[in-house]
């Protein structure tokens, strides 16, 4: 079993002032982190409580932390290695959905659903699964989605949006949620049409909160999707099968990315920033409007720059709107 060497809670207002003044009686050394209330670090830990309410705690001495001052002076609880049972949900057959490239100028935008049962979760404890957001290294997406793929008892799928496909699909919707509630109900679809390989059958999906309303993914949903319960929530990426998901879905991207780059002839970016409006603009001028529709998500705002459009106003951004990218 590896070591744990990160953990996270979240605390009251009474528990953040009780652990502030362990630290302080305890010679912890302050430090200034930001968006942190306080934080302090001894030898082996680092302990910092956020704005949020979001405590972490970090380092080889992790473990030692949480069993012998967190639970028992802070907490007044014994938690760690009792998740499951303290709260039993986290073992519910369920398929978690996630997505890639959205936020890409290059590239297909990839949707992946993953089922799990106790057993494939009981597989992971010590796996690192968690969202693809915070894995820097692509190898470390590479091999934990080969990991996953080959839980016994996992049952997995991945759609890519490629980009002529996907710009057809915006051109038609007008909307990136709602390109994107089509993936997700094609991917909770397929998954369910394998539910023979799944024991026990899942009782709920779950995806990240994307859009305004949560209609817009329900209207969505086929035939068999619509015999779950669809669960949407922000930073549904803390759930193992959503995170999952995301492993996936990032992996069939940057490995699409990167072989769009080799038929192109050029390294295409990740994102969509000033490196790649450089991109995109050389690639215009070689190649033309055409081909560029064949590596980029033409609605962008990047896409009229290469190409030397103006652009429309800026709408305010908010969460589950579909402003222009940039």
């Amino acid at each position: 079993m590896k070591p744990l060497t990160i953990y996270t809670y979240k605390l009251t207002d009474e528990q953040a002032a009780t652990l502030k003044s362990y630290l302080e009686t305890r010679n912890y050394t302050p430090r200034q982190v930001p968006y942190a209330r306080f934080a302090g670090e001894k030898e082996k830990t680092s302990v910092v409580f956020y704005e949020s309410g979001k405590l972490v705690v970090q380092g080889k001495g992790t473990h030692e932390f949480v069993e012998f001052v967190l639970e028992p002076e802070i907490l007044k609880q014994a938690r760690l290695g009792y998740e499951a049972v303290l709260n039993p949900e986290l073992l519910l057959p369920r398929i978690g959905v996630d997505e890639s490239g959205k936020g890409d100028f290059f590239g297909p935008m990839c949707v992946a659903g993953v089922y799990v049962n106790e057993a494939v979760l009981t597989a992971w404890k010590d796996a690192g699964v968690r969202d693809s957001k915070n894995i820097s290294s692509d190898k470390k997406i590479s091999d934990l989605a080969k990991l996953i793929k080959d839980t016994p008892g996992c049952v997995t799928t991945v759609i890519p949006i490629g980009n002529e496909a996907y710009n057809r699909l915006y051109a038609k919707m007008r909307s990136v949620n709602n390109v994107l509630a089509w993936g997700h109900a094609r991917v909770i679809e397929n998954l369910m049409g394998q539910r023979h390989r799944m024991n026990p059958p899942p009782v709920r999906a779950i995806s990240d909160q994307f859009a305004a309303s949560k209609s817009v993914v329900e209207k969505a949903l086929m035939s068999m999707g619509r015999e779950l319960e669809l669960v949407q929530r922000h930073k549904a990426e803390e759930d193992l099968a959503v995170a999952a998901a995301s492993i996936l879905a990032r992996n069939e991207f940057v490995k699409r990315l990167a072989a769009l780059g080799n038929e192109c002839g050029s390294e295409l970016p990740k994102g969509a920033g000033s490196n790649v409006d450089a991109v995109a603009k050389d690639l215009f001028s070689k190649h033309g409007a055409e081909a560029l529709g064949k590596i980029a998500k033409m609605h962008f705002r990047t896409a009229l720059r290469a190409q030397n459009l103006p652009e429309p106003p800026k709408t305010e951004w908010r969460r589950g709107g579909d402003s222009k990218k940039s």
